[in-house]
C-alpha cells in the first residue's frame, strides 16, 4: 500500500505523520506526488502527473483518489478509524468528493505550504519511496 501526497502541503504532511503514528505495523509506504517515484506511479496508473490536487492511495494493484482514497486509507488504519471510515462512506461519493475538492483547492491558503518536500526521519526513511 502506497500513499502519494503533495509533499509541500502542510495538511498532506500532517496526514502522513498521522498515518505513520497509527500504522504501527508499518504496512503503508509514502511518496510525494512531486518525487520521481510519485511521478512514475502516477504514470503507471494512468493518472495526471501535473494535477497534484488529490491524494492517491494504491492498494491491491488499484489507484484510488479523492475521498475514496482518504477513506480507504483511514479504514486500513484499523481500530476506531475503521469505524469512522465506514460511517463516512454512507455519505454519497459525489458529496464527499465535492467537500474534498473544496479543501484540496484551498489547502495552501488554509494550512500553509512548505518550501520543500517533507524529509522523513531516519527511523521512517524505509517507508518512503
Amino acid at each position: 500500500m502506497v500513499v502519494l501526497f503533495d509533499g509541500v502541503c502542510n495538511l498532506c504532511t500532517g496526514v502522513v505523520q498521522f498515518v505513520i503514528r497509527h500504522d504501527q505495523a508499518g504496512r503503508i509506504r509514502f511518496a510525494a506526488l512531486q518525487s520521481a517515484a510519485g511521478q512514475a506511479l502516477l504514470a503507471q496508473y494512468g493518472l495526471s502527473t501535473s494535477d497534484l490536487n488529490t491524494v492517491v492511495y494504491i492498494k491491491d494493484g488499484q489507484a484510488q483518489v479523492r475521498s475514496t482514497a482518504a477513506l480507504s486509507l483511514l479504514g486500513d488504519l484499523g481500530g476506531p478509524w475503521r469505524w469512522l471510515a465506514a460511517l463516512l462512506r454512507v455519505v454519497p461519493r459525489g458529496l464527499r468528493d465535492a467537500v474534498y475538492g473544496l479543501v484540496a483547492r484551498n489547502r495552501y491558503r488554509l494550512f500553509g505550504k512548505r518550501d520543500s518536500c517533507l524529509l522523513p526521519t531516519p527511523e521512517h526513511m524505509g517507508r518512503f519511496l
